[in-house]
């Protein structure tokens, strides 16, 4: 564009530009009759248009509308529980326990199931994972986990758990790698359906980064 530089260059400029502007004005012009006399609200968006807002799911279930449990007395009552995790299931401060707890669908029933997780209190080091389906208004345990630094969550239907591996000689916070087991509940239990091993690699400094091999053990696993 640098060689179109110039008087006569500006004056083509300046001719095309009043040419656009009227063809422009021509093209409103068929988009109106077109629209059967209505003009641009027909091409209004769609989100605006109350009756496209009326299509909307209302009886979607908030996932803020599920139904909450005292995790601390579940876990207080469930003879499941083992008497070390009851006895470290204590306030950290004030009437605050070192509990997480995720509600969601894992069993197929029709209210939330509910998976609780129990730590340390100072440095949140997993005691044991929970989980809970409701039957008739009672609670009952489907699934229990217990070890050191042992963690579960719900991802997309299934429970997944994870827990360190520890060998000779390692520290509590330097595991020598991990396992992910992925359950997934099948007629009344959860069974395995994903199974991985991570090592972890000490070449940097024992700092628990993944060493990347990801493989995934021939036999089921503990527990």
């Amino acid at each position: 564009m640098r060689g179109l530089g110039g008087r006569g260059s500006r004056s083509s400029l300046a001719a095309g530009a009043t040419a656009m502007a009227g063809a422009a004005a021509v093209g409103l012009l068929v988009v109106s009759c077109h629209a059967g006399g209505t003009g641009a609200r027909d091409a209004g968006p769609a989100r605006t248009d109350p009756v496209a807002r009326a299509t909307l799911p209302e009886d979607e279930p908030s996932p803020s509308a599920a139904k909450r449990v005292d995790a601390v007395a579940l876990l207080q009552g469930d003879p499941k529980v083992s008497s070390t995790v009851k006895r470290d299931l204590k306030p950290c401060v004030k009437d605050e326990y070192p509990v997480d707890t995720s509600y969601g669908k894992l069993t197929g029933g029709a209210a939330n199931d509910v998976v609780v997780n129990v730590m340390t209190c100072g440095d949140a080091v997993g005691l044991g994972t929970y989980v809970y389906r409701e039957d008739e208004g009672a609670y009952e345990n489907v699934f229990a986990a217990e070890g050191p630094a042992v963690y579960a969550e719900i991802d997309r239907g299934d429970l997944v758990l994870t827990k360190p591996v520890y060998g000779k000689d390692d520290p509590m916070a330097y595991p020598s790698g991990e396992e992910v087991i992925t359950y997934r509940w099948s007629g009344s239990k959860f069974t395995v359906h994903d199974h991985v091993h991570n090592d972890f690699s000490r070449a940097v400094g024992g700092d628990g980064d993944v060493g990347g091999t990801g493989t995934a053990p021939s036999g089921p696993p503990d527990g």
